[in-house]
């Protein structure tokens, strides 16, 4: 009777040590955790749309550019031709000048011809030279040879006044038309340039708007995931707490009940060095440490055997041969429990921890876990040992 009763502690033990009461869920829930995530997953979708949009708005940008550089130079043409336009325009000028000092000399060559005539009267006319006292007939005649040469001379100068002022007129013309014409273009392409820069400047300010909503929604993906791992660090934080509780619940119930120096009797030397390492529960494993604030696997052990005198070496592989090797079946409290494979390299024993009863152990377990208890039997268990 005495011995069901024992294992039915036993499995209520490990249940305790195993199994967390449904109603027991650490703060933050499980449920909390998840939805932290699913927050960063949404806005880590938003800021992926964002970055489709700045992609897009950059193309777009880029492209503008290189519009608006094509347009620059297509200005930058224009004003090196209206420079140009307006030197030809200057020697334009200069030719009209001269051609119109031209028309003004044959206009001075008719005003002196016409001032040749008598007090401005046509000499031509036979009828003048009649009644003029100047040689009478005679002199009428040589008069009237001289003015036919010279009606000659005049008719030519008029003619080259006419054609004087013809060219002036073309020269004046073709200047204004092409000084005009140059203008406009240089206009034109100051407009397009203007235009250009305009859409650049816009799109290069809804390129840097898009930008900023990026790195709004890039701050929000990172505080939802500082906040979700955050979450999670404290779930796992209080599982621990819980699971390390219910460990040292466990191991207190199985000592109190007949696990250690049972029925009054005095404690072996394993019942000592057993109840010592489980004084030692929740400490942190460090590796190559053996205490007293941290250990790993054999220094905890080396300790524990410590206390009632045993000097055992803190590796596995010498700890292994520090004493008999016992059978599973025959084991003691604070018998030495190893893991590994056994072959001509003791260091192939990897793993080593204390025997407490019925089927449970006390280890150090490995890195960023803490002393705790746990259940012997794993596969790569393959043997005991009890110090002396």
């Amino acid at each position: 009777m005495h011995t069901v009763h024992q294992r039915l502690l036993v499995a209520c033990c490990l249940v305790l040590a195993l199994c967390p009461p449904a109603a027991a869920e650490p703060a933050p829930s499980a449920g909390e955790v998840a939805e932290a995530r699913a927050a960063v997953r949404e806005r880590a979708k938003a800021l992926g749309a964002a970055s489709v949009k700045l992609a897009t708005a950059q193309t777009r940008l880029e492209e503008l550019a290189a519009d608006a550089e094509r347009k620059v130079e297509v200005y930058n043409g224009q004003r090196v031709r209206l420079e140009q336009a307006k030197v030809h325009h200057a020697t334009a000028q200069e030719r009209l000048r001269a051609a119109e000092a031209k028309v003004e000399e044959t206009r001075a060559a008719v005003s002196m011809l016409a001032a040749q005539s008598y007090g401005g009267m046509d000499l031509s006319n036979p009828m003048v030279g009649l009644f003029s006292d100047d040689g009478g007939i005679a002199g009428y005649l040589h008069r009237t040879g001289m003015l036919a040469s010279i009606g000659e001379e005049q008719g030519e100068t008029l003619k080259q006044a006419r054609s004087a002022q013809e060219v002036a007129d073309v020269l004046r013309a073709q200047a204004e038309e092409a000084y005009l014409e140059q203008q406009d273009a240089f206009r034109q392409a100051e407009a397009a340039k203007a235009a250009a820069q305009e859409a650049l400047d816009r799109q290069a300010g809804e390129a840097r708007r898009i930008e900023a909503e990026k790195e709004r929604l890039q701050g929000r993906v990172d505080a939802a995931r500082s906040e979700a791992q955050r979450l999670a660090r404290q779930r796992e934080a209080a599982l621990e707490r819980a699971r390390l509780e219910r460990e040292e619940r466990a191991a207190a119930q199985l000592t109190r009940h007949g696990f250690g120096a049972s029925g009054g009797s005095s404690a072996t030397m394993g019942d000592i060095a057993a109840d010592w390492a489980l004084s030692q529960l929740g400490k942190p494993y460090v590796w190559a440490a053996d205490g007293p604030s941290s250990y790993d696997c054999s220094g905890l052990t080396m300790r524990a055997w410590e206390q009632v005198g045993v000097r055992l070496d803190h590796w596995t592989g010498t700890q292994w041969t520090s004493g008999p090797h016992i059978p599973l079946n025959q084991l003691r409290r604070g018998d030495l429990l190893f893991f590994g494979k056994i072959t001509d390299d003791p260091g192939d024993i990897h793993h080593v921890g204390m025997y407490i009863g019925r089927g449970l152990m006390v280890h150090a377990p490995q890195t960023g876990d803490v002393v705790r208890v746990a259940s012997m039997w794993r596969r790569d268990l393959v043997g005991a040992t009890r110090p002396r």
